[in-house]
């Protein structure tokens, strides 16, 4: 995390910067999964095509999906609740890889929803939803 900018400031000031950058990640973390969570409900036809066909229900999990971003964003608004809200993302992450595996599966093209080249699906599982976790984990610590 150190940076040419970050070393020019002394270690209090320095401190309040991390600090800062972890507030600002923090809110960016919660709108993000708090609007991945409403959109399950308002773009429900985008998500079916892309969970496998071996499970059921696809109106349930998507439901169930939408329902939990929305309860792990707002766990995350509270100091108390935030360890088990960005573990809770990190458990739905990885609850999530069928889904990622799937789509590359079927050539990264879901009829009637999400068509992109077959690189990019790749990118989308591993350092995208690595990064994703790990952005998840980073904030679990953050006192506001």
């Amino acid at each position: 995390m150190d940076t040419l900018w970050l070393d020019a400031l002394g270690g209090e000031e320095k401190g309040m910067a991390i600090m800062r950058f972890k507030r600002i990640a923090l809110v960016l973390l919660i709108v993000f999964y708090f609007v991945a969570g409403v959109n399950h409900f308002v773009m429900p036809d985008f998500y079916y095509p892309l969970i496998p066909d071996y499970l059921p229900a696809k109106q349930v999990i998507n439901t169930l999906s939408g329902i939990l971003e929305i309860i792990l964003a707002l766990g995350l608004v509270w100091t108390r609740s935030r360890k088990i809200a960005s573990t809770g993302i990190v458990l739905l992450l990885f609850a999530l890889i069928p889904s990622h595996i799937h789509f590359i599966q079927v050539g990264a093209c879901a009829e009637g929803s999400l068509c992109v080249p077959l690189w990019l699906a790749w990118i989308r599982l591993f350092p995208i939803h690595l990064l994703l976790m790990g952005w998840a984990w980073w904030c679990r610590e953050v006192n506001c």
